[in-house]
């Protein structure tokens, strides 16, 4: 009976579900969701610094994630390069001083808290002539005015930024009376316009007065209320806000500090004062306030302009614009032909005569058009993610639930859709594309979870990593071994279809090649398996089947290839040149230097030989027939199979302890290259021994693993965002619908560019030689170009 339910229960699924109509309703909701934001953005301003000043919420205990967009952690050196040559000052109580020590603090975190509580405190960095004051003022006044009106009026020179902000000693020395109140509307009243003045010329911020926790407040402070502060703010918000005619020009209401307050007053040491972690994360709202213009990071999407559209990305908008105005006239040639064409009745015969047409040609045209016309519509769902200002993105934050609750998940669901193979080999495509589909899926959890910062769990996943460079490394050589197959068609099949849509991407979304750092990788090694096999003396499996001494000349180019890695793995200086040279260097470049390129490539550079080798080995046992992979049986004879299940085992979990237990990942990562062969190995063998395990996938992580580098790729930008850094969001306020929402969009989208890539593929890659050759000279001068404009490019930015 349960067998029968788990049938029904997925035909039921199958039948009301198909990816077509989940397409559909995925374009729906696009169209939606993007008129949604359109429209708020419309009514209620786009204005993001206003969001990060004055609305937010806690991540956990530690972590402010300010409405719909995301705070950059500035360090020293980049405070210090934003600020050179700036005059900040604070001016107000005791509470602005604390702000005032926790905002220097970013820029020297050696500074101390000491000196007159109750006086004028200077700071200065003179590496980058920088100054910041803090000018005792604790009620808003007449003093107060003075001080405003010296910067707007008199010689005085006005400081870059002002933050000011005071009212918990008007109403503690007057007792919390209400003429204090009234007077402190007629004193803001009188300065507001003084702030708006200087507002003109120089970033003002007020800041509204923090709660207080009135069960930990002294006896002289008890009239310190916060009903009282509610007044106090409530006369500061309705006077700034009415005292300015132009809104670009008002002073900024900072009152995030406020809501950060609410949440952490409890851990006042005297009701009345911050706690330090708050104040930090205050002083951290006025720097990306101020600085995320200038730095322009890209974790830090709050007050960042749009970036401006590059030249190579407005000839490409304008290509997917005459893709689709071109699609669009053939079918209309072709609907208006089929009228005229109707099939006709011969008199004589009485038969019906058709039209006799060559359709073939036009049939690839649009077919040609129709890719470039749904990819164009997709690259614009791209843009107006991770380029446009129309949906949000939010700050990454980990927990351990939100990393293994979704694994678990996704695991039951595997097991669900559990299917037999239609072969039982070892690694057969079922199951391969079940392991890169499983694998894949817990990589992007892992992403959009924020868990690199748990090292236990990015040491992990920097074997799923490397198990696809193992895939790599085995599918490839496999591949030639057996067939023998060195043309041009088979190499540049599967350079189109590897890097097709990291171009497009490049080209779209204005990054360099090495940002799309796994493409270049699998790139790279593809090329290098082809070259350590397609050169003289080609060995491959039926050359080697009739002399053994094929076999140890196989290894010996596989000694060289890995003699070569280890070469270049102890010279940074010599790879570094290498990829320097003009134009690799184009590509594989990141900010001006190939490090990030070195880093990746060391990271897993023994994988793919490990792979290859794999390969041989299982290859050569097979045809000896060493190994029973029929249906059932066990891979080796009894007790070598169980004793190698075991040893599988412990090694498999021997590593899961080592890599739980790291505490340096520097280190770690010295040791993974080495040692990461171990589990995936240890995983092959326990996937493949037991006869059942082999004789049975999971369609469901299969289905994935099809998609698994279109979903790799896609996720840099609409799932996650600023360029993996955050999360997208398009629907706020509700993380989890925003995740199945947004999860089940970019699956969509990734399994339809899956699809278009293989319709051009088809294309573009002709199996003539002669018109591949000629492609091919099309597609360096299309490279070609693209280098020229990107200097182009280059040269006017500078």
């Amino acid at each position: 009976m349960a067998a029968l339910a788990y049938t029904l229960g997925k035909r039921e699924i199958n039948h009301y579900f198909s990816v077509r109509s989940a397409k559909a309703l995925a374009v729906g909701a696009v169209l939606l969701l993007a008129a949604c934001h359109a429209a708020s953005r419309r009514y209620q301003g786009d204005d993001s610094c206003e969001y990060l000043l004055s609305s937010g919420r806690f991540l956990g205990e530690k972590l402010w994630q300010p409405h719909s967009c995301m705070m950059h952690k500035y360090k020293s050196g980049e405070a210090k390069d934003c600020l050179a040559d700036k005059h900040i000052t604070f001016i107000g109580d005791s509470r602005i001083r604390q702000l005032f020590y926790s905002f220097v603090k970013l820029i020297n975190p050696q500074i101390k808290e000491e000196g007159n509580k109750h006086g004028n405190i200077p700071f200065e960095d003179k590496s980058s002539s920088l100054k910041v004051d803090f000018l005792w003022y604790p009620e808003v006044n007449g003093s107060m005015k003075q001080r405003i009106k010296s910067w707007t009026e008199g010689s005085s020179p006005k400081p870059h930024i002002i933050i000011a902000g005071a009212a918990t000693w008007s109403i503690k020395i007057h007792n919390g009376s209400n003429e204090a109140l009234t007077q402190y509307k007629i004193n803001i009243t009188s300065i507001a316009p003084l702030l708006e003045k200087l507002a003109k010329s120089s970033d003002v911020y007020w800041v509204l007065q923090d709660p207080v926790y009135e069960d930990m407040l002294s006896e002289s402070r008890k009239m310190i209320t916060n009903e009282k502060i509610d007044a106090y703010n409530e006369a500061a918000v309705s006077i700034l806000n009415s005292s300015s005619k132009n809104s670009k020009a008002r002073v900024k209401v900072f009152s995030a500090s406020r809501l950060i307050a609410e949440e952490t007053i409890m851990q006042s040491l005297d009701g009345l004062h911050l706690p330090e972690s708050s104040r930090e994360m205050s002083a951290m709202i006025l720097m990306n306030v101020y600085c995320n213009k200038v730095m322009k990071p890209i974790d830090g999407s709050c007050c960042q302009p749009r970036p401006p559209i590059t030249l190579i990305q407005k000839l490409a908008f304008c290509f997917f614009g005459a893709s689709a105005v071109g699609y669009l006239i053939l079918v209309l040639i072709r609907r208006n032909d089929h009228r005229k064409n109707k099939p006709c009745t011969d008199m004589e015969s009485g038969e019906e005569k058709k039209p006799t047409t060559n359709t073939s040609a036009v049939s690839t045209l649009e077919t040609l058009l129709l890719c470039l016309c749904k990819l164009g519509l997709i690259m614009a769902y791209f843009y107006l993610c991770d380029r446009a200002n129309l949906f949000m993105k939010e700050n990454k934050f980990y927990t351990h639930s939100s990393f293994f609750i979704p694994i678990i998940y996704i695991l039951v669901l595997g097991v669900f859709y559990t299917e037999n193979t239609k072969e039982t080999k070892v690694l057969n495509r079922e199951q391969t594309d079940e392991w890169k589909g499983w694998m894949q899926l817990v990589i992007l959890i892992y992403h959009i979870s924020g868990a690199s910062t748990f090292l236990p769990v990015y040491m992990h996943i920097r074997v799923l990593v490397a198990a696809y460079l193992f895939q790599t490394g085995y599918g490839h050589f496999s591949y030639f071994w057996i067939k023998g197959d060195f043309g041009i068609y088979r190499v540049f099949q599967v350079l189109f279809r590897l890097n097709f849509l990291v171009v497009v991407l490049c080209i779209v979304m204005d990054r360099s090649y090495q940002f799309y750092y796994f493409v270049p990788l699998v790139t790279v090694w593809f090329m290098i398996i082809y070259v350590t096999l397609a050169l003289w003396p080609q060995i491959v499996q039926k050359k080697a089947n009739g002399n053994c001494f094929w076999h140890f000349g196989l290894l010996l180019k596989l000694t060289s290839l890995f003699i070569c890695i280890y070469f270049l793995s102890c010279s940074q200086g010599a790879f570094e040149k290498i990829f320097s040279l003009w134009p690799l260097s184009k590509g594989f470049e990141l900010n001006g230097s190939v490090y990030e390129w070195w880093f990746r490539w060391k990271l897993d550079r023994y994988v793919v030989f490990h792979g290859m080798l794999f390969a041989f080995i299982y290859l050569t046992f097979q045809k000896r027939q060493v190994l029973s992979e029929g249906k059932g049986e066990l891979l080796f004879p009894s007790k070598v199979s169980n004793l190698l299940l075991f040893i599988s085992v412990v090694s498999f979990l021997t590593y899961s302890i080592w890599a739980s237990s790291c505490k340096n990942k520097t280190e770690c990562n010295e040791m993974h290259p080495s040692v990461s062969v171990v589990q995936i190995l240890a995983f092959i063998l326990i996937r493949n021994i037991p006869g059942y395990a082999r004789s049975v996938y999971s369609s469901f992580f299969a289905w994935f693993g099809k998609i698994s580098l279109e979903l790799f790729i896609c996720q840099y930008h609409i799932w996650l965002a600023a360029d993996t850094k955050g999360i997208l969001v398009l629907v706020p306020g509700n993380p989890m619908l925003n995740i199945i929402i947004s999860t089940f969009i970019f699956v969509c989208a990734a399994h339809e560019i899956s699809q278009i890539t293989n319709d051009l593929a088809q294309i573009v890659v002709p199996k003539d030689n002669v018109v591949l050759l000629k492609r091919l000279l099309c597609v360096g001068g299309f490279f070609s170009g693209l280098l020229f404009l990107s200097a182009v490019e280059e040269q006017s930015r500078h």
